[in-house]
């Protein structure tokens, strides 16, 4: 079994990028670990409480079986700010302590500053097996979609997100994956709103579509050893 870590730079992009993926590895028996490098995002708006959001985190763990949540503290919304260095660092730390072998993280194309910061530092954190001849070396790093962010990806001279792997999730797991993005509080919007319900389920309509299936996520594949599992 591989060990997968979902690196996103705030608490509900785990769950909007992969949602139904996650589900669907853990009830395949692998371990799945989360890295948020704003573990408080405080300047998200209508944000609840401390306590509340860390009682979100916790709840969501549980419900979605996940194995290991590594929280960083980068300021919210300020990734530009922070040394580059420290971002590898911390998730590097998050590789380690995981024993993680394949990754998930944000595109760089994406309008989020944070995501695309995210994104930037575990492209560079994924090559640690090149600096240390104890780690092993990825089997696959993958780039995510997270509606109202990577949708809103403008940069024309940016290569814009591009999928190459559908991952079928069926109507349970997006199901499921609904009620995980409605325990965090004040995630979820009204249509037309991309994080509303019929939003999701329209994203997992139309790549369900492309891929020959009822309901898939899709990912940009960017790095991939012959040895990688199958999901």
């Amino acid at each position: 079994m591989s060990s997968y870590l979902f690196v996103v730079a705030h608490p509900d992009d785990e769950i909007l990028g992969a949602g139904g993926t996650i589900i669907k590895l853990v009830e395949s028996g692998h371990k799945v670990s989360i890295c948020f490098m704003s573990g408080s995002v405080e300047a998200r708006a209508g944000r609840p409480s401390l306590n509340r959001l860390e009682s979100n985190i916790e709840k969501m763990k549980s419900y979605m079986g996940i194995d290991i949540i590594i929280k960083g503290d980068f300021e919210n919304i300020s990734f530009n700010t922070s040394s580059h260095l420290k971002l590898v660092q911390f998730i590097e730390k998050a590789i380690l302590e995981t024993k993680s072998d394949i990754i998930f993280t944000h595109h760089p194309c994406d309008l989020n500053n944070d995501h695309y910061h995210t994104s930037i530092a575990c492209q560079a954190a994924s090559k640690l097996s090149q600096r240390r001849n104890d780690v092993t070396q990825l089997k696959e790093l993958l780039f995510m979609e997270v509606l109202s962010a990577t949708d809103w990806g403008l940069n024309p001279s940016v290569k814009q997100f591009t999928p190459n792997l559908f991952i079928e999730i069926e109507e349970k797991r997006l199901i499921k994956k609904i009620k995980a993005l409605d325990i965090y509080d004040g995630v979820m919007r009204d249509y037309p709103h991309p994080r509303s319900e019929e939003s999701i389920r329209g994203l997992a309509t139309y790549r369900g579509s492309q891929s020959g299936s009822i309901y898939a996520e899709a990912f940009e594949s960017v790095y991939r050893k012959s040895d990688a599992s199958e999901i």
